[in-house]
Parts: structure tokens; C-alpha cells; sequence
């Protein structure tokens, strides 16, 4: 099936983002390097909140929420490390059965005007690795400000 092609990327972006944070604890949750910074905490429950909203919007009439202030509210209830990490988790799970529950068709339609407009629906998977991958590396800067070493996430 079609489909099944874009499963490997989305576990490897899972992994990467994963193993990058395993050296982190709960402990290091609420670090910010500096003031109205996103704390570890927040910065994974935005890496985990955005992945949903990727596959939200690729699927809403609307297309793509724009209420970024409503995004930052969700984001906000997650306190513990823990809590984000299951949420990223079970982000990649819902990724996975949107991939395994649309046919190739429908991830070649449109999402909807506005944020990636007119692109196909697939093309949010790209758009995932870029958020993941960024946020993946602010948190590997956090963790040697924080006096950990982050492993290599590809090996």
C-alpha cells in the first residue's frame, strides 16, 4: 500500500526527537535558558501539539488553525516532562493511524487555503520533520546548558 511509504519517516522523526530528549528528567522540566523562553516542558508539549495540528488541519474545511493563542493555552496545561513525553508519543500514534486510515487518494488532496494551502495533504509530513527537528535541536541546547550530552539521534 502506498501509504505504508511515509510510516518509516514518521517513527524515524518520533525516534530522533525521543532519544534526543532521553538525557533530560524531571528535573529539567521547567528549565529556560532565558526569560519568556519555552520551558523544556513547553517545548515538548509544542512539538507534541503541532504534530496534531498538522494532521488536524491537513483534514479541516477550515484548513489550518491560525489561534495560535488557543495553542498556547493547550500547551500550557502540561506540567510534567512525563505528561508531554506521552503526549508527543501518542501525537505520532494518531499520525500513524491518519496515515493507515486514508487512502493514497486522499493525502494527494488539497488542504484547504490558508497555512500550506493548496498543497497536498502528504505534504504535512515534511512539515512535521521541519517542527520536530527544530524544536529537537533547541532541546539538545538545553540539555548542554544543562550540563547533559545528548546522544547522536541517528545511530
Amino acid at each position: 500500500m502506498l501509504t505504508e511509504s511515509f510510516i518509516p519517516g514518521l517513527e524515524n522523526q518520533r525516534g530522533y526527537f525521543l532519544k534526543t530528549i532521553a538525557c533530560l528528567d524531571e528535573a529539567d522540566a521547567a528549565f529556560t535558558p532565558a526569560e519568556g523562553m519555552l520551558s523544556v516542558v513547553r517545548q515538548v508539549a509544542h512539538a507534541a501539539n503541532i504534530v496534531d495540528w498538522f494532521v488536524e488541519g491537513a483534514f479541516r474545511a477550515e484548513g489550518m488553525s491560525e489561534d495560535w493563542e488557543a495553542q498556547a493555552r493547550k500547551e500550557a496545561t502540561v506540567s510534567t516532562l512525563l505528561e508531554a513525553q506521552g503526549w508527543f508519543n501518542a501525537a505520532y500514534d494518531r499520525v500513524l493511524e491518519a496515515v493507515r486510515s486514508h487512502s493514497w487518494d486522499e493525502w494527494q488532496q488539497s488542504i484547504a487555503p490558508g497555512i500550506m494551502g493548496g498543497v497536498p495533504r502528504a505534504a504535512i509530513f515534511s512539515g512535521m520533520a521541519d517542527h520536530t527537528a527544530h524544536h529537537r535541536g533547541s532541546l539538545a541546547v538545553y540539555a548542554r546548558l544543562l550540563g547533559k550530552t545528548p546522544a547522536m539521534p541517528y545511530m
